[in-house]
């Protein structure tokens, strides 16, 4: 893993927290994108050289519609910057890692993702990103 590629937030309304985030951090969004497969509408800020995801709910039985029903809104995930997702999956699973993708998935922002389930790191959510090669 190379660093922090984000930190996903979960949030109810992405217009309202939109809104908040520029306030927040002096500037726009840079980017909102919907992956249509998650059921999911996001919305992208730079913090300095940080990327902050906020994720809406777009169906009712989404993953992010779930944890906002369950633990309200926050924090998701924290994603990480991989060189070969394929290989980092194969690595954590023999480290033992619960991983949720066998095999990589398009996400946003011109990424292929796969997760870790959070009962094995200690409740957190982990994304791993590679960068779509153009």
């Amino acid at each position: 893993m190379k660093k922090i590629e984000h930190i996903g937030i979960a949030v109810k309304n992405l217009e309202t927290s939109n809104e908040i985030f520029e306030k927040l951090f002096g500037s726009p969004s840079y980017k909102t994108e919907e992956v249509e497969s998650e059921g999911v509408k996001t919305s992208f800020f730079m913090c300095g050289p940080n990327k902050i995801e906020l994720l809406e709910a777009t169906k009712e039985d989404s993953p992010i519609a779930k944890f906002i029903e369950k633990k309200g809104e926050g924090i998701h995930h924290i994603a990480f910057d991989v060189d070969d997702i394929v290989k980092e999956i194969e690595r954590l699973k023999n480290e033992g890692f619960i991983v949720l993708n066998e095999t990589p998935k398009k996400g946003a922002d011109n990424k292929l993702v796969a997760f870790l389930h959070p009962k094995s790191t200690n409740g957190v959510l982990i994304e791993l990103c590679q960068e779509i090669a153009n």
